[in-house]
């Protein structure tokens, strides 16, 4: 196989959620309403973070970050998804593709680190208190975001660099809404066995250990939390809950997707529209919801612009 067999493909035709003229109105209003809804709430939660001194603790820096993250991750489909509910043809070219796919491993995998990076910080905090503020310094916290960029990056080059390697020369109609690996590799004129092991072991393994791992760390946490007094243990166990939420949220359609061979199913379409658009924008909200610091600093914020 050779890089240069892949200018055959010039674009990809992107076959949508659904064929129906209706179910496509219905989705497309209910996305928009969403995506109008709760985008502005995320920029609301790190307006109110970077604003607020008094939430400089590691826990909001990490929020921020993760609402950040979801918003960035929320405008590499959503938008070009709703404008294509409008075209007959829904072409996009192969670089954009490969740019939409990048992209998509590149945020999608720093948010798993990143909540990877938040359930090491309620650990320390709450397992051991004592020695938290030793532990957590700003130049720790901007340490662990370096390393997710950078473990990010290599991530999604990996992806890249595979599919840049398969030769397209057949079928360019990808089944979906949007370009991610499964469908791309689907259409490679040429024995994809290799790849797709390379691939999933690649996804499948990486999600698999943060799953893991963030089920194993809450669950060391909460068996702590059994000592600690009624308030404190409250609000800990409230803050876990939330997180374990968002755990499961993200990593569920990860898994559904990403550690199975390259096949079809019919619950693909449905799975990937709550993976990219839907459960991206409600992590950090949920999350918000929970946090009462967070959301005084929040109204704050809003009665001090309401009444200047």
């Amino acid at each position: 196989m050779e890089i240069r067999n892949t200018t055959v493909m010039t674009e990809f035709v992107l076959l949508g959620l659904t064929q129906s003229r209706d179910l496509q109105l219905l989705i497309f209003v209910l996305v928009l309403v969403f995506y109008l809804i709760v985008l502005p709430g995320n920029f609301l939660i790190i307006l109110t973070i970077v604003s607020d001194p008094g939430l400089s603790a590691p826990l909001y820096f990490f929020l921020g970050n993760l609402a950040f993250l979801d918003a960035s991750y929320s405008f590499i489909v959503a938008p070009r998804m709703l404008m294509d509910f409008f075209s007959e043809r829904k072409v996009i070219s192969y670089p954009g593709c490969i740019t939409q796919l990048f992209f998509l491993h590149f945020l999608g995998v720093g948010e798993m680190f990143l909540l990877v990076f938040m359930a090491l910080d309620r650990y320390i905090a709450i397992c051991r208190p004592l020695h938290y503020s030793a532990i957590m310094k700003p130049r720790v916290c901007y340490a662990f975001m370096g390393a997710l960029f950078l473990g990010s990056f290599a991530h999604a080059f990996v992806q890249v660099a595979l599919i840049l390697h398969l030769p397209f020369c057949g079928s360019n109609q990808l089944d979906n809404f949007f370009c991610d690996v499964p469908q791309v590799v689907q259409l490679a004129c040429t024995d994809t066995l290799l790849v797709e092991v390379l691939i999933v072991s690649n996804n499948g393994l990486l999600i698999l250990l943060c799953f893991l791992g963030l089920l194993a760390s809450y669950a060391v946490i909460l068996f702590h939390l059994k000592g600690c007094s009624s308030a404190g243990k409250r609000k800990a166990v409230s803050t876990c809950t939330t997180h374990i939420i968002i755990v499961f949220l993200m990593f569920g359609p990860a898994i559904f997707i990403y550690t199975r061979p390259f096949r079809t199913f019919s619950a693909d379409k449905v799975v990937s529209l709550f993976h990219t658009v839907i459960f991206p924008l409600l992590n950090p909200v949920i999350y918000t919801l929970r946090n009462q610091e967070v959301k005084a600093s929040m109204k704050r914020l809003l009665n001090r612009h309401m009444t200047s």
